[in-house]
């Protein structure tokens, strides 16, 4: 069974289908953030042509969606910053005023993520692309370290990468990133294939709280996990503690049926108070919640560290 002892699902899970958008044959791998008196999310929309596609969408309690069936058009000066049609996994952070978004696009040299910037959610700014080819998760911290900005982010290959670690990196204005630090990489047990980071990392009195996905490969394929890490405030590629144990396996039949079994894909957190709530990929068809105080993460993650 997985671990219950820090998150508990949401009785009505899966919280949001493919039922939310006429067109979608899936919908997953998406990221809410708290907005005004309500929340705003940006979601993976899998269409029955199989374009992947972002859609904006509103809530009032964070269960609730209502997601815009028209694909999000973004604004750039530059017309060679394009929006890939096959645009998928985004990021969501909150910085000051702002809102940062990163996805991935995939490109025809291989993935490439994408970054813009909205205040309301209604118009969207496209940055130029932080990272080359090939990379696969971004994502931004919620304020700037040593007075830059800061990210988390995996390269990857044109393909399936049968591999991942996780790095660090800062720039000045958004544009032009380098300072690229070594994180973390995979390890034993569930996480023994590849690793990426999940939502936005979190800061706490004990340091980034980083929910990420570990990879292992068994004989019929990829399983995906949750695990989680804790990392210096002011150096934060330096790992404190990090999971042995996961924090949430596939185990339901949401999270193991579907167009990718077996996944359980971390990709946003709301955090109200000590309250976290989860927000994750269901067998790559739908998504999911799941519910844990802040402080019994830490503790657990201290508690069942390597």
């Amino acid at each position: 069974m997985a671990n219950e002892t820090v998150f508990k699902r949401y009785a009505g899970n899966p919280i949001i289908t493919a039922k939310a958008v006429p067109r979608a044959n899936s919908i997953h791998n998406s990221a809410v953030t708290i907005f005004g008196d309500g929340y705003a999310g940006i979601f993976r929309v899998d269409e029955i042509n199989f374009s992947f596609t972002l859609h904006v969408g509103f809530s009032k309690d964070a269960i609730h969606w209502d997601i815009n069936p028209e694909v999000i058009q973004m604004e750039s000066s530059d017309p060679d910053i394009v929006v890939n049609k096959q645009s998928y996994d985004p990021r969501i952070t909150k910085l000051d005023d702002t809102y940062y978004i990163t996805w991935c696009n995939a490109d025809a040299h291989g993935p490439q993520i994408g970054l813009a910037v909205t205040k309301d959610f209604k118009t969207f700014k496209q940055m130029e692309n932080p990272l080359p080819t090939a990379n696969r998760n971004c994502v931004i911290f919620p304020r700037k370290i040593n007075g830059e900005y800061a990210i988390y982010h995996r390269p990857s290959d044109r393909g399936h990468t049968p591999f991942g670690d996780i790095f660090y990196a800062t720039s000045p204005d958004l544009t032009y990133w380098g300072k690229h630090r070594f994180v973390m990489g995979p390890t034993s047990g569930w996480q023994s294939t590849k690793i990426g980071p999940g939502p936005a990392p979190i800061e706490t009195p004990e340091g980034w709280l980083l929910i990420y996905h570990g990879v292992w490969t068994s004989c019929n394929g990829y399983l995906y996990y949750a695990g989680g890490a804790l990392l210096d405030l002011e150096k934060p590629w330096k790992v404190l503690y990090r999971t042995q144990d996961y924090l949430l396996a596939p185990t339901e039949i949401y999270e193991r049926v579907g167009d990718v079994p077996n996944v359980v894909f971390p990709s946003s957190a709301i955090v109200e108070g000590e309250r976290l709530r989860l927000y994750y990929g269901s067998a790559d068809t739908c998504v999911s919640m799941a519910e844990a105080n802040v402080p019994d993460i830490i503790d657990f993650i201290k508690t069942h560290s390597f």
